[in-house]
């Protein structure tokens, strides 16, 4: 995780994917007379310039799975199956398809860099454990958004001091 760039699959609209790498974050390049480019780092070592608006999802991955044709990012399950213990706001995006994905985004400042500098979304995926560990969702590609939920550590409650009185050492003689 410490390279400046991940290792990324990126499926498109049209259902195609492409295995490849990206930075982190920072990664669409605005040109004013095109729309948003992404320039994605293929794996015979070539730059690839992609339309933002031609992007459904750019999963993070942990292994790009070649073998594997249909799912090779892994993502198992597109819904939480309880409350999120991680903080974050609760997603539901819908895609044109109608298709959902849930996921947390982050609770702070990065959130809006995402939205102002990729012009995305950036969610945790619902189950941790698979080859996905982060999605990148272009704001192109989001039908509807609806927020959950907002998730936050319980805070714990301060014990009251007992109101019991201080015992007397000495016992009061009448």
């Amino acid at each position: 995780m410490a390279s400046s760039r991940k290792k990324v699959i990126v499926r498109l609209l049209s259902g195609d994917l492409l295995h490849g790498y990206l930075p982190a974050a920072a990664f669409v390049r605005h040109e004013p007379p095109a729309a948003a480019l992404l320039d994605l780092l293929d794996l015979a070592g070539r730059i690839l310039p992609l339309a933002l608006q031609d992007i459904k999802l750019i999963h993070y991955v942990r292994d790009f799975n070649l073998d594997d044709t249909r799912n090779p990012e892994r993502l198992t399950r597109t819904a939480f199956l309880a409350r999120p213990r991680n903080e974050g706001l609760w997603l539901c995006i819908t895609f044109a398809a109608g298709d959902q994905l849930e996921g947390l985004a982050p609770l702070d400042v990065t959130l809006l860099d995402g939205l102002v500098e990729d012009s995305g979304l950036f969610l945790t995926p619902p189950d941790d454990r698979t080859n996905t560990h982060r999605v990148f969702v272009p704001r192109p590609a989001i039908a509807a958004l609806q927020l959950l939920a907002v998730v936050t550590t319980p805070s714990r409650k301060v014990a009251k001091p007992s109101a019991d009185p201080q015992p007397n050492l000495f016992p009061e003689t009448p």
